[in-house]
Order: C-alpha cells, then structure tokens, then sequence
C-alpha cells in the first residue's frame, strides 16, 4: 500500500459477469465467480479455465453472497451450495480443484450452513450454522454457533483429549520424534555418499507431507460445537494450533472479537470493536489476526489482543457524468440479468436502453437521475423496482410534536388543545394540560397567526420545552415544561391510536365477542404480535377479524397463514379438569381477513395463501399485485439505490402472483364521507359476516 507504481493486468475479460476472485494458495491459478454462481478457475500459464461447480449448485440472491475457500495445498474447495430441493438454504460442500471430482455435502443438515475455512494447514474445517439457533416467531433463525469437522480420526480423537492428556501426548509425541530424528542422523552419516539421493527424497516427501489427505469413512459424523453461547457470529478463525477459536459476534452493541479455550471452555471478550461490517483473517504463521472493521484494518496480536492501526491514504478522482454512465449501464443490465421472469413480461428492454440513455448528457443532479432511472425502470411495469436518492443532510430540520390535536376551528390567539395523544409527551400523571386548554407561547414566544408555530419545535425533540397554557374555562393560567417527540414516535402513537379505535369499533358491534387483531407488516415483530393478540387478548372470543390493510409486506405468509389454519383434535384433560387443547399454538376458531388497495408484497402474498389453504374469507377491496421479492441494490454512489424483483410465487392455477390483483370475497369500500364520521364500514361487515357463524 506504500507503493508508487501499480500495474494492472486483465486475467479474465469475456462477455459473462465475472468477479469474486481469489489467487490459489500456490500462486499458480485464479479462481472467481462466472454469471454469479458457476466457480471457475483459471491457470496462470496456459489461460485455460475449467470449471468447478456449475449453477444449478447455487442460487444468487444478491451480488457477492456466494462463498469458496481454496485449501492450503490448492486441490480443493470449499464451498456454500444448494440442493435442488433446497436452493435457498445452505450446505457446505467439498470439491477437487481439478474440476472433475463430485461434490460431497459435508455437512447434511438441512440448516443454513455457511462460511467454511480450512484449519489447522487443512486439516480441520469450520463453519457456522443455525442448527442450535433462536428461531423467530415469523420464521427463520437469527442466531447461530460455530462447528468443526476433523478430515482425520486421528485429529477428532485428539480434539476430545483433557489439557492433561493432552500435555501428556505431547511429551510422547517429542519423545518419539527425538528418537525419530537421532536414527535419521545416523543414517545420513552412515552413508555420506548418497546425500543427493537422501535430499531429493526428503524434498519429495516433505511435499507429499504438504498435500491434505482426508479420511473419508465416518466423515461427516467428526464433528463437533465449538461456541458455548449461541449468537449472531458474523465470522470466525481458528488458532494455528487449533486451541482457540476467535469469533466476532454481538452481545451488546455492533460486533466484537471473542474467544473460547477450547480445551477449557473459557470464553470471554477478546477485544471491543462495536462494530457493524466486519471480518477477519488469521496471518500465515498465526501471530496477528488482520481485522477489517467498518472501513478500517487494524492488526491484533493473537495472543494478547493489541491492536496496531494500518493506515491507508488514498485518493479518487469522480468524474459525476462517467459514474452516473455506469450506474445506468449497470442497472439495465443486471434487471435484464435478474429480473423474476426470462421474458421480461415481453417488454423491449433493448429499446428502452437507447430512449432513456440520451438524457444522460443532460443529468448534473442525482434527484433528476434517480427520477430518470425510475422512469426507464417504470417501463417493465412490475413491483419492487425503481431508483433512489437518499441524501444525507445533517443540517435539515427536523419538526417535533407535542403528542397534540389541534383545533383548527379555532380563530382566536394561541392553539387550542382538541385531545391529548395517550402516550404522548404531555400525557404524563404530572402534567394539567387538557382538551380546551390554549397554548399560548411556545419557550417564551408568543403564538399568533403571523406565523407558523412549527418552527419553534424545529430541532427541540427530547429537549426541554417550556409551555404557557390557559384555561378558558377555569381562567387560568400556568407554564408547563415537556420533551417534545419526533415525527416518527408521533406516527408510532396514531399508529396504536388507529387500532385501539378498530378494536373498540369491534368490540362494540360484536358485544364482545369478536376479537381484532392489526398486522402491521409482515415481519416477526407483527407475527409476535398477532400470536400474544390472539392466544392472549382475544383467546376467549368466538371468532378474530384479521387486519392487514396498509400493510407494506415482509415475508410471514406462510407462518401467519399456518397460524390461523389450526384444526382441533385434543383435549387435554389432567385429572378431570380441561386445561387447553392442541393444537395448543395455533388458532382453531373462525377468522376473516380484511384487505385492502395498500396491501404490498407479502401483504399480497398472505391472502393468496389464506384462501388456497381454504381458512376463511377475504373482506374489502382489490389488491394489486404485488407478489415478487426484491433485492435494493446501493450503488457505487451510496445515496442512490435501485430495486430488481428476482423472483416470483406462482399458485397452482400456473399464474404468476405479480400483475393479478386478488379479489375478495367480500367486496366492500370505505366511503371518505364515513369514515370521517369514525365508522369502518369494512369492519362493519365483517364482524357481521362473522356473527352469522356463531
């Protein structure tokens, strides 16, 4: 990094998308990445390439999430792949570098298995897996340990020894080695006519010595957990001697290094990074791990955990008009790569390119380009997709609120309080400020109609606010003090204000005996949230309306779907007394799913699923279709991101859910003029729908 010539030489240029690469462990070959998925290596002498796994090993959600791991001898890899059955989760595999060996799934597990490294000089691997993870309630694991695989017995046998056995093998170990090198000795001496001979077999099989043998019988059984605490482990590297593993994980806050004796099974923190994207290698002779840690490397001893900056000084040169050449470039591209159907729902994307490329010259601001792209990418007329600018400005206003309605019927000085929002910043036991009260100034500054009062919250959230109120109807006045919130926490309490109301509204009309439940996305915080609702708020009603109007997606529709689906088929009875039944999480009673025009993604996708698993009807209006999931990719240019809807769900009619809007079974609609009268005619209907039933 100090140097002050570089040269650069093109390896591998075709017309595929080629990247990833990584330079075998003898500096004789290059591997990388073709068209995402096939490995590929090539030979430094000839330019020949051969390829090592093809791609119906593997599927590419977004760029740079596949992984391989070159072995210290440079004959094998390994690998992530997917089975046909499975091509979403991953295994670790095994395969020759020669690309003529099969590919030997190590670890069968049926978990997500990722990030195998050679250990030990290849004689060892580890890798982590959620096999012993915390599962969500929406789905899939958020935790996971780390695991090795002995490719000798000899190894697993050893890795089981006590320190004190272990000392104790040693000690036999050198001994025998002593002897060992002695009775070398004397034959060298014995017979000083034949060195050249003695070397030439001495080089040879100390080469030998350096190729990794593996024992393949009771292989994938030599295993073990090396992690005492399951976590979130980012990554993780062994010590040369195979003692210690080192991994990064979050406990508190960001990502830090710790270690596990392994003999002992001490494990405490290493050294505090706090840290989000990070990664780590073990240098050659296992003194130093080199550590990337968002953005910076650093140098750690590996035995006493001192860390050693390495500072890096660069410079770039941009030039806005070749960036934003690339950007769109690449953008055409790789929807045409990736989109969720070949056909491109026949839309002529080659046309596209040449109508929208022309305004380029014009372009100097990334507002109008990312409103081009999203134009040029409106034109495939698919979900999940278009451009944009997220800038980032720390100076910008920033409003707060009081947690107030207003009445703006009023015409008098000051603001006339219309309710208090419960949970709000003046909801508190302590505070006197009611509906009907006036605020009349705001930190000491009156407040009249020459001005617009939000500015005197802009930046003021979670910081001392001073109020004077009057009373009009007991003709006082007093002064207040409160921390104003942000917009977003404002949301947050309408947001449980809405449904507090649609809940109330149910209650009312059924006398009690519906039950209503709001999913507000389809996330594992809302399936928690619909599982706590219905087995604890509402496991007494008859029946529960399921909300899923303004829903931005997610992906639960097969958790939330299942859910509901529960069939009973025991009682549990101990000694006379009924005491539940099963199944015991799920829940067996009637329901109707409300759906709506904002119903996104997977908000689409759940009554699809609801309705073939024949659970209930749909109530409400249309929903678009939607049903594609999407990769946001960040550009070179970090304020500016696009999407790609990579793949699609299809029903068994043979269609595809994205572009067919699904109807309900129950068609009704809000009607503004009533809603603004505080009624849901939506939620009218179906709790009359529901009290047919029971």
């Amino acid at each position: 990094y100090v140097s002050t010539v570089l040269k650069e030489e093109t390896v591998v240029a075709t017309g595929a998308e080629e990247y990833q690469p990584s330079f075998s462990p003898d500096g004789k070959e290059v591997a990388y990445l073709e068209n995402r998925v096939v490995l590929k290596v090539m030979n430094l002498a000839n330019k020949q390439s051969r390829t090592i796994l093809t791609a119906d090993k593997n599927y590419s959600y977004a760029d740079g999430d596949q992984y391989y791991d070159w072995s210290p001898d440079s004959k094998w890899f390994l690998v992530q792949f997917g089975p046909p059955e499975r091509i979403f989760g991953s295994e670790v595999g095994l395969i020759a570098a020669d690309g003529k060996g099969e590919l030997h799934n190590l670890t069968q597990s049926g978990y997500d298995d990722n990030g195998p490294k050679w250990a030990m000089g290849g004689k060892m691997m580890i890798w982590g897996s959620n096999r012993d993870g915390t599962r969500q309630q929406g789905g899939g694991l958020v935790s996971s340990d780390v695991y090795a695989m002995y490719f000798s017995k000899g190894l697993y046998d050893r890795s089981k020894l006590s320190k004190e056995e272990l000392a104790l093998l040693k000690e036999q170990e050198e001994k025998q080695e002593k002897e060992k090198k002695e009775a070398e000795d004397k034959a060298k001496s014995a017979d000083k006519d034949k060195n050249v001979a003695t070397s030439d077999a001495k080089e040879n099989k100390d080469s030998a010595k350096k190729l990794i043998t593996i024992d393949w019988e009771h292989l994938t059984e030599r295993k073990s957990k090396l992690t005492l605490h399951t976590s979130p482990a980012a990554d993780w590297l062994l010590s040369k001697d195979g003692e210690k593993l080192f991994y990064l994980t979050s406990f508190e806050k960001g990502n830090d290094i710790w270690v596990t004796d392994l003999r002992s099974k001490e494990t405490k923190l290493f050294f505090k990074l706090g840290a989000n994207n990070v990664g780590m290698e073990l240098s050659p002779d296992g003194k130093f791990i080199f550590l990337f840690s968002d953005g910076k490397v650093m140098k750690l001893d590996a035995e006493s955990g001192k860390s050693e900056g390495i500072n890096v000084s660069t410079e770039m040169v941009l030039k806005y008009a070749d960036e934003k050449n690339y950007i769109f470039d690449h953008s055409w591209r790789q929807l045409k790569e990736k989109f969720y159907v070949e056909d491109l729902q026949g839309v002529d994307w080659d046309f596209y390119y040449a109508a929208y490329k022309k305004f380029l010259p014009y372009i100097n601001n990334n507002y109008d380009f990312a409103e081009m792209l999203s134009e040029m990418l409106g034109e495939m007329n698919a979900s999940h997709t278009g451009c944009y600018y997220r800038p980032t400005m720390p100076g910008a206003d920033q409003t707060a609120s009081l947690g107030l309605f207003y009445d703006y019927a009023y015409t008098g000085k000051g603001l006339r309080v219309l309710e208090v929002i419960d949970g709000g910043p003046v909801d508190k036991a302590a505070s006197a400020i009611r509906a009907g009260n006036i605020i009349e100034m705001i930190d000491g500054r009156a407040v009249d109609e020459s001005f617009d009062f939000y500015q005197l919250l802009n930046r003021k959230v979670g910081k001392i606010t001073l109020l004077s109120v009057y009373d009009p109807a007991a003709n006082k006045r007093w002064d207040e003090t409160v921390k104003p919130i942000s917009g977003g926490e404002e949301n947050e309490l309408l947001y449980k204000r809405w449904v507090k109301n649609r809940r109330d509204e149910t209650e009312k009309l059924s006398g009690g005996k519906i039950g209503y439940i709001h999913v507000r996305a389809m996330d594992d915080a809302s399936m928690r949230n619909v599982f706590e609702e219905a087995l604890g708020r509402n496991i007494g009603k008859e029946a529960v309306i399921i909300d899923t109007r303004f829903n931005g997606g997610g992906n639960i529709h097969e958790q939330l779907s299942d859910f509901l689906s529960g069939k009973k088929y025991f009682d549990i009875i101990p000694h006379g007394q009924y005491v539940g039944s099963e199944p015991y999480d799920k829940w067996t009673k009637p329901s109707i799913v409300l759906i709506g025009e904002s119903n996104y993604s997977d908000a689409h996708l759940f009554p699809v699923a609801y309705k073939l698993k024949g659970i209930g009807k749909l109530l409400g209006m249309p929903v678009p279709g939607t049903g594609t999931f999407v990769w946001w990719e960040n550009q070179i240019d970090p304020s500016l991101v696009f999407g790609i809807p990579m793949g699609g769900w299809r029903s068994p009619d043979g269609k595809f859910c994205e572009n067919n809007q699904t109807e309900p079974d129950i068609r009704i609609r809000n009607e503004p003029d009533v809603m603004s009268n505080g009624r849901d005619q939506q939620i009218e209907a179906a709790v009359k729908e529901l009290m047919k039933k029971n």
